[in-house]
């Protein structure tokens, strides 16, 4: 039985680790050690998406995931980036005409902060609207304010999720902001995700 110590790692070092560990074996049982929620999270689902069964155990403030490997599971490459994630959702793979919106920040420019603020709510009143609409939405950095409470833009966020968009929130970032637990719309993930997905987009639009 092999033993994986992932704690102190930087996301995405523990899903990156787990999937090298799996594709060594054809079959049996792994345990990875996480110290962190997020880390438990992330491991769980991949190795879930992978055909894998998870086990968790915590002690002492650390938490050891047994995951157990059959033959037919197929612990392969990361054909999905949403499988890392804290929440499970729907998941929806993009198509060649499809495009990607990723928010840097919770303003729209790199101007006048008020009038910055001003354009990102009309985007998003306007993003409803709009004919072809992008595949999925990500937020890092500063934002991720527009995906937490007293955001402007989740009744419109709420609407776009509950139409089917999918909304991607870096995960580091709620915690660094400390709104992890204010968080309002959209799947908590790492970069890992954020950036298997802007590589598999044919289109990537900072606005």
């Amino acid at each position: 039985m092999q033993s994986i110590d992932c704690r102190g790692l930087a996301c995405p070092q523990p899903v990156l680790r787990t999937k090298q560990a799996l594709e060594e074996i054809a079959a049996g049982i792994i345990i990875v050690i996480v110290d962190n929620e997020a880390a438990k999270g992330n491991v769980t689902r991949f190795a879930e998406s992978q055909g894998c069964k998870v086990s968790v155990e915590e002690k002492g403030g650390d938490f050891y995931l047994a995951i157990e490997k059959k033959e037919e599971s197929k612990a392969t490459a990361i054909t999905s980036p949403e499988l890392i994630t804290c929440r499970p959702g729907q998941q929806k793979m993009l198509s060649k005409k499809e495009a990607i919106l990723v928010f840097k920040s919770d303003r729209m420019g790199t101007g006048e902060a008020a009038l910055g603020k001003i354009l990102i709510q009309a985007l998003f009143k306007t993003l409803p609207g709009v004919d072809e609409k992008p595949g999925k939405l990500i937020f890092y950095n500063r934002g991720v304010y527009l995906t937490a409470e007293g955001s402007e833009v989740i009744p419109v966020l709420k609407e776009l999720a509950a139409n089917g968009m999918e909304i991607l929130v870096c995960g580091t970032c709620l915690d660094y902001y400390h709104l992890k637990e204010k968080l309002a719309v959209g799947t908590i993930s790492n970069m890992f995700s954020i950036l298997g997905t802007m590589l598999k987009a044919d289109n990537v639009i900072f606005p």
